[in-house]
């Protein structure tokens, strides 16, 4: 709904990784500046980890987007816990091969061959694994005899694994990986982006939506957007997503810190509290205590009420709008009817 409010072209704060969204903060210009030497060695493993929803993918699908297809082959894979024969297969799919109901000798030799035949061609092969923490230690160690396929002198076969922080501490941890530890030329840990760089990355993502500087964001909301999210880029999008809907909602042109803090409120009511642990009981004989008054409690309660209001004036708005949608013979925006 806020994208036709506001004019703009797309959702700008998707979750789905978008290459055209790529933004250069600081820790992802450092890892490009790795991949980048890393791809130039030709060789052995590029391990990029990051916290869940640091931008991992976002980097892949980047990377992806700008290398040149002539001079290199990428086969990308998404890790679903496989053991070492399906991640043989998996890569082979990736290579274009048909491998259904190959023996793993057969599938050795197609695998080898297709990297010879592509090195032929005048193109090296990069195999890009994410969430690489989930892989088995068999997979991992068939990517690392992968790894050793050579012609002429030359690697065939470069890995980049994309993985959460343990797969960096299993890493470097378990004595069983020595072989493939050894051969990981290059490494980054993505970071969150930095207090100062929201206000960039959130104006370069509505931008790319064809934003027109409508709803404006004041400096206050920034620093908002940044507390709460951490600048981990995933729990950003979603915050600013939610921003918007709020804003169009409530007919908002621009957008401060007390906004923030409204959805902020929201997105806690929503969430299910956890049940409240059991109190002991008391001791026999022992006089019975006053119940401790938690005012910090209190207070939320008395916050979340004031929200409940303010939620139905919301849900009653976005009512009127939908049944304005029907009356008029018109599609909600953003609805697709299911087959």
């Amino acid at each position: 709904m806020y994208t036709e409010h506001y004019g703009l072209t797309e959702r700008p704060f998707q979750l789905t990784p978008d290459a055209r969204y790529w933004f250069d903060s600081r820790t992802h210009k450092k890892a490009m500046a790795y991949l980048g030497y890393g791809l130039a060695q030709g060789e052995g493993f590029i391990l990029v980890t990051g916290e869940i929803g640091a931008g991992k993918s976002t980097l892949a699908a980047h990377l992806l987007a700008t290398i040149d297809r002539e001079r290199l082959n990428a086969v990308s894979l998404v890790s679903t816990q496989v053991e070492g024969e399906d991640m043989l297969r998996l890569v082979a799919q990736g290579l274009g091969l048909d491998v259904a109901g190959a023996p793993k000798a057969e599938l050795l030799d197609r695998v080898e061959r297709a990297l010879i035949e592509e090195a032929r061609r005048g193109r090296r092969t990069l195999l890009v694994v994410d969430e690489a923490q989930t892989l088995a230690h068999s997979a991992l160690e068939e990517l690392r005899m992968l790894s050793n396929f050579t012609s002429q002198g030359r690697a065939l076969i470069q890995i980049f694994l994309l993985g959460q922080p343990e797969f960096r501490d299993r890493i470097a941890a378990e004595p069983a990986l020595e072989q493939l530890r050894q051969r990981i030329i290059a490494t980054h840990h993505l970071e969150p982006i930095e207090a100062a760089e929201v206000e960039g990355y959130v104006v370069h993502r509505l931008a790319v939506a064809g934003w027109s500087g409508r709803p404006a964001f004041r400096p206050d909301a920034f620093q908002a957007l940044y507390r709460h999210s951490g600048g981990i880029l995933r729990r950003l999008n979603q915050l600013a997503g939610r921003v918007l809907l709020y804003a169009a909602v409530e007919q908002l042109e621009s957008l401060g810190a007390e906004d923030v803090e409204a959805v902020v409120a929201d997105l806690g009511a929503d969430r299910p509290q956890s049940a409240a642990p059991e109190r002991p009981l008391p001791l026999r004989g022992a006089q019975p205590q006053e119940p401790v008054r938690d005012l910090a409690l209190e207070r939320r309660v008395a916050s979340l009420e004031a929200r409940l209001d303010e939620q139905e004036k919301i849900v009653r708005r976005v009512l009127t709008l939908l049944v304005e949608w029907v009356e008029n013979g018109q599609q909600a925006p953003g609805y697709t009817n299911a087959a």
